[in-house]
């Protein structure tokens, strides 16, 4: 069983929040925009059932630093978007209580990663079992199951595994991959993620669900 977590989008202009909005659903989130400060807070005021929120800083109506108390009194850690060398906003947030920031223009991967990584620290992710035909994943014991049997996956192949699961359909640079499971300063070879493509694989016979995308990386594929 999966629980999808509720991320709000809270940007004015609409090419980035469509785009941050279909990314998030890719990754399996659920998402919901506004576009102005006082639109969101209304709609808070209702249901503040949320997990995360991206925030602007500028926005009409309320703009994001009179929203962000707002939103830590609801519980709703959030990611301030800031522009490019706007530092005075980055840091104004960060002391504010803002969990994160997100420069932009951003990379998507990035962005999620964030995501993730807030979700897990604050308690909010939702999975409690990712089924992929008869593989069972439970994230939070780090357990992996095929056909009711336990497998014995190494713990970098259990990330990967994850990094895969959490962007499923979005095909992912072996760079990417590397950057994910290892941090960005590594400076190993991508014939490194192959090794550990090629364990999973042979380990949960998952030959046809990660797909090899020649001349970029790999793809976990998952019907919806």
């Amino acid at each position: 069983m999966v629980m999808r977590a509720r991320i709000l989008v809270i940007e004015d202009e609409l090419a980035i929040s469509d785009l941050i909005c279909m990314n998030l659903e890719a990754a399996g989130y659920e998402s919901a925009a506004f576009y102005n400060g006082n639109e969101a807070a209304d709609v808070l005021e209702r249901d503040a059932s949320y997990d995360l929120a991206l925030l602007d800083v500028m926005l009409p109506g309320r703009d994001g630093f009179s929203l962000l108390p707002f939103l830590r009194e609801k519980q709703i850690p959030v990611i301030f978007l800031t522009a490019k060398g706007d530092v005075a906003s980055k840091v104004k947030g960060l002391k504010s209580g803002a969990e994160d920031d997100s420069v932009k223009p951003f990379e998507m991967l990035e962005l999620l990663v964030r995501i993730e990584k807030i979700l897990e620290r604050s308690g909010k992710r939702k999975e409690e079992c990712i089924r992929i035909r008869d593989v069972c994943i439970y994230p939070g014991r780090r357990l992996v199951t095929r056909g009711g049997t336990e497998v014995a996956l190494k713990p970098m192949e259990f990330d990967c595994l994850m990094m895969f699961v959490r962007y499923k359909n979005i095909a992912l640079t072996r760079e990417q991959l590397l950057a994910g499971l290892w941090g960005v300063e590594f400076d190993g070879e991508t014939r490194t993620v192959d090794v550990h493509v090629g364990r999973i694989r042979k380990k949960l016979d998952f030959w046809d669900v990660i797909r090899t995308i020649p001349r970029i990386g790999y793809r976990l594929e998952v019907e919806e």
